[in-house]
């Protein structure tokens, strides 16, 4: 077991009133949440997001990701379904940490790209790991998800971890002259699948 429940509690928000879980893990006392919405005890596959922190984005208004985007995104289509979880995992900077996320856009801001951003203060591009997931899903009886999510690494992560995922729903969202080179090189280098616009050639 890696994390270990703690309480439940009302969450009421501008999207609706969730169910606010908070889990604990329980190696390095690092805590977790999952908002709930509407009832778990259905077996059929719940529309979902793993969510790793960004305090820049989810809570300052940060432009130069999509993660505050994605955040309110996944929150307002569980809204609209009636029925779903977000799982809040504290994994700040792809598993860095904020001040070492501070080094890598210092870095970014001189030239450098995310993943070489990462690699040049001596971390691998991504080090998130999912196995709380697991846990959390389980305490709760959460039998299967409809991932939202453009990353297929996760998708993967979280199938290798016994995680049934019925589906993947792509949610894109948040693009601005500020993220387009985060969101090239997510794409070019972290294999993230990422919306073609309609201007684009299908050709090229």
């Amino acid at each position: 077991m890696v994390v270990r429940y703690i309480q439940t509690c009302r969450l009421p928000t501008p999207f609706g009133v969730f169910d606010m879980h908070g889990f604990e893990e329980i190696e390095s006392g690092k805590e977790h949440i999952a908002l709930t919405l509407g009832a778990l005890e259905d077996p059929e596959p719940m529309l979902a997001r793993t969510h790793s922190e960004c305090l820049t984005g989810d809570a300052l208004y940060s432009m130069r990701c999509d993660c505050g985007y994605q955040l309110e995104e996944a929150l307002r289509l569980i809204a609209r379904e009636g029925r779903g979880i977000l799982l809040y995992l504290r994994q700040e900077g792809r598993g860095i940490g904020l001040l070492n996320k501070i080094r890598a856009y210092n870095l970014q801001d001189q030239g450098a790209d995310t993943v070489e951003a990462n690699e040049r203060l001596g971390f691998a591009a991504d080090l998130r790991d999912y196995a709380m997931c697991r846990d959390m899903l389980d305490h709760l009886g959460i039998k299967g998800l409809r991932l939202m999510t453009n990353n297929p690494r996760k998708v993967s992560a979280l199938t290798e971890l016994g995680i049934n995922i019925a589906e993947r729903v792509a949610i894109h969202v948040g693009r601005n002259p500020h993220n387009e080179s985060y969101l090239a090189t997510k794409q070019a280098k972290l294999g993230h699948m990422m919306e073609t616009h309609q201007d684009d050639d299908p050709a090229m």
